[in-house]
């Protein structure tokens, strides 16, 4: 069955970390260009393509700011943490003047030398709610008058939030994570970073700057120490996994961010398909409406499909989609150039080529990008651009032949900047 609309609809497609680079094995491609996306290179044919920096030129991004970016908002002028809008999207309870801080589960020796900063990244989510719930019993502040919630997300992700018994907290502090550094109060990737988990410090001189490094610093104390005793970790253990016994925090934040309202600014109606904490928080920051989905499920096919019956059910709902797809993220971090070449593969076939027989593209401004590289040489982000495609409703064509770094660079909408210059030109496009 093709589901019709009336008006035209903007469906706009992030697929995590799908940029990277050449890769020598794959007979110099990138795993984009040697997937099978018969229905990307579809949209490509249709449709214009060019490159985008999702931020700016020469900044490697952490997910948050790249997705703020390239949802039409100016990273440098949000008070915006990454902290706080996870801890929104964890549906914990925060207030201006907490402490909100993203965190993994890591794998530590008595040191504080990083072994895996993703406790072999295959952490349950039974087992990370099971050492959640172990932190928030036995884990008390005595540093300064304070309480918290730890809440473990996906996978071996987590959320921090701290409260002050009659004090304010402050975001301006270190992160203990040595992967990524603060720049003008935006998550960008270390260079070279030493992997040791780092003392949090005060980025000022003031109290509330100076408690919060005390009592993150105590909190990883403590919780280390609770972790390393924990049954579920011996258990890891023997069965030769690693143990996910301490945690690094990063991208520490204090106020809630004060977005303009995307709706109210375009005179659109935005939903978002997305299941990471960061994506989901995002969205309600902004105003978009989120519709529930489950964890992803280990089976990316399956996860797409249900994403593609989620979305159809909602259509008629909604003018506007925001939806993100986990995918090709993780193997760019493992620099498994295959696996992401695979999952790229999965995603054109089970979501796109589930998608696209069940909608008239004449309907729909179609848009696919990816918030950032991650080049599976660097096993990090980058600040590559990313390949770019509008298709769909009354576009033509401009020649491109597949949809790749290296035939988007040649399109029509040459390079894109900064991420944020790219909504508004969607939304005209649009209204036109």
């Amino acid at each position: 069955m093709i589901v019709e609309g009336s008006a035209l609809k903007l469906i706009y497609v992030v697929i995590d970390g799908m940029g990277d680079r050449p890769v020598k094995e794959l007979n110099d491609a990138t795993p984009l260009a040697a997937a099978n996306t018969q229905n990307l290179d579809f949209l490509a044919r249709t449709g214009k393509t060019g490159l985008m920096y999702s931020v700016g030129r020469g900044i490697a991004p952490e997910s948050d700011v790249a997705v703020i970016s390239i949802l039409g908002y100016d990273p440098t002028k949000y008070e915006a943490s990454r902290g706080v809008m996870e801890a929104v999207g964890a549906g914990l309870d925060f207030k201006d003047g907490d402490l909100a801080l993203r965190c993994n589960f890591a794998t530590l020796d008595a040191k504080g030398k990083i072994i895996d900063r993703r406790a072999g990244r295959n952490l349950t989510t039974e087992e990370a709610k099971g050492l959640s719930d172990l932190v928030n019993r036995n884990v008390r502040l005595t540093s300064h008058p304070a309480s918290f919630s730890f809440k473990n997300t996906t996978g071996h992700r987590g959320v921090l939030v701290i409260r002050g018994q009659g004090i304010s907290l402050s975001g301006n502090i270190t992160n203990t994570d040595p992967a990524y550094t603060r720049i003008g109060g935006m998550g960008v990737v270390s260079v070279n970073p030493k992997m040791v988990l780092q003392t949090c410090k005060p980025l000022d001189e003031t109290q509330d700057a100076r408690f919060s490094a005390d009592l993150v610093n105590e909190f990883l104390k403590k919780s280390y120490l609770v972790l390393e005793q924990s049954r579920i970790n011996k258990k890891r253990l023997s069965e030769n996994k690693l143990s996910a016994n301490g945690l690094l925090t990063r991208d520490a934040g204090h106020l809630r961010p004060q977005f303009f309202n995307i709706n109210d600014r375009y005179g659109v109606n935005f939903c978002c398909l997305a299941d990471m904490s960061l994506e989901i928080g995002i969205a309600r920051l902004l105003g978009i409406d989120v519709i529930s989905l489950p964890s992803p499920s280990g089976n990316l096919a399956k996860d797409c499909q249900l994403r593609v019956e989620k979305l159809l059910k909602v259509l008629n709902s909604y003018d506007c989609f925001y939806i993100h797809l986990k995918g090709p993220d993780e193997p760019g971090h493992d620099g498994d150039y295959n696996l992401k070449k695979e999952m790229i593969t999965t995603i054109d076939k089970y979501f796109f080529g589930e998608l696209l027989p069940k909608i008239k593209l004449q309907e729909f401004l179609f848009c696919v990008t990816a918030d950032h590289a991650t080049p599976c040489k660097l096993k990090a982000h980058s600040d590559d651009p990313v390949p770019t495609l509008i298709s769909g409703n009354s576009i033509n064509g401009d020649g491109t032949l597949d949809f790749s770094e290296k035939a988007c660079a040649k399109g029509s909408l040459g390079i894109i900047e900064h991420g944020y210059e790219f909504m508004p030109q969607l939304m005209a496009l649009l209204k036109s």
